[in-house]
């Protein structure tokens, strides 16, 4: 028999299925100050909320890869402290760009989670070129 227990869907590995679907939001500043607040599942990227809401200026070229540096974008304090360090690939690609700032980071790389909930990142005045 089918109860409302049962059937609430549950993301693999969550214990609390009606907690399981929560959905933080990032909020994108836009050069000359506009900004657009979206949200995305836990588990989605930065990258991934930005082109699921056509938010101007985060391509995503190679899709999530870390391949590109077409989702750069600047964290804000203080959540910049609260993400993992960058992995030797997105230091690479980082360096590369000429707009590049101590807070730094590929969208792809940052993967949402409950505790990003009013994560904050500036959207960079240039786009990288095609890589």
């Amino acid at each position: 028999m089918l109860t409302a227990e049962s059937s609430l869907c549950t993301r693999p590995g969550a214990a609390d299925p009606v907690a399981s679907w929560t959905m933080p939001s990032v909020t994108f500043l836009h050069p000359g100050g506009r900004r657009e607040t979206h949200e995305a599942p836990v588990g989605d990227s930065v990258m991934d909320c930005a082109l699921d809401n056509h938010v101007e200026g985060i391509r995503g070229q190679c899709g999530g890869a870390c391949n590109c540096s077409t989702c750069h974008c600047y964290v804000a304090s203080p959540w910049f402290e609260q993400l993992p360090a960058r992995g030797e690939a997105e230091i690479e690609l980082l360096g590369y760009l000429e707009t590049r700032r101590d807070n730094s980071r590929l969208g792809c790389q940052i993967v949402l989670s409950d505790e990003l909930d009013g994560l904050i990142v500036e959207v960079p005045e240039k786009i990288p070129a095609r890589d």
